[in-house]
């Protein structure tokens, strides 16, 4: 089996992780790799824009893909996320093997078909406060250089 990156199905999702041959459920589709960190430099990282990679074990143990682009998994998009396509659901999910993550097949998968995996209702959550965050963050910016002209 050989797993492709290139566009995404889902609009302004960017890349998307796709398979050249039928997967069955229950296949191990690809291992979640990355950098091993703690969540402590994971929230160093997240204060630098580096983030949105992050597969969370525990406080200790993050596996890290953010600069590793060469592991595929890191691709597969999640069918729920900000924007979606009609049609389109997750056919994956991610499961924890000893000290490994996996993405998973939850159903059978077509040759040719992107993999989509859900991201947890923590991961949006936190997403969305972000997104939250970051808006009112370039509103108060805005502010205040409109009361520095004035």
């Amino acid at each position: 089996m050989a797993l492709i990156v290139k566009k995404s199905r889902i609009p302004g999702a960017g890349k998307g992780l796709f398979t050249d041959k039928p997967l069955k459920k229950d296949a191990k589709i690809i291992q979640y790799r990355g950098e091993e960190i703690g969540w402590g430099e994971y929230q160093k990282r997240v204060k630098r824009d580096e983030d949105g990679y992050l597969f969370y074990f525990n406080k200790k143990r993050c596996v890290d893909a953010f600069h590793t682009p060469q592991y595929k998994a890191r691709y597969a998009n999640d069918a729920n996320g900000f924007t979606r396509k009609k049609g389109l659901k997750n056919n994956s999910q991610y499961e924890i093997f000893g000290d490994k993550c996996f993405v998973v097949a939850t159903r059978d998968i077509k040759a040719g078909e992107e993999i989509y995996t859900d991201y947890t209702k923590d991961y949006w959550d936190s997403m969305n406060y972000n997104h939250k965050l970051k808006k009112r963050q370039e509103k108060a910016a805005e502010t205040i250089r409109d009361k520095k002209k004035k």
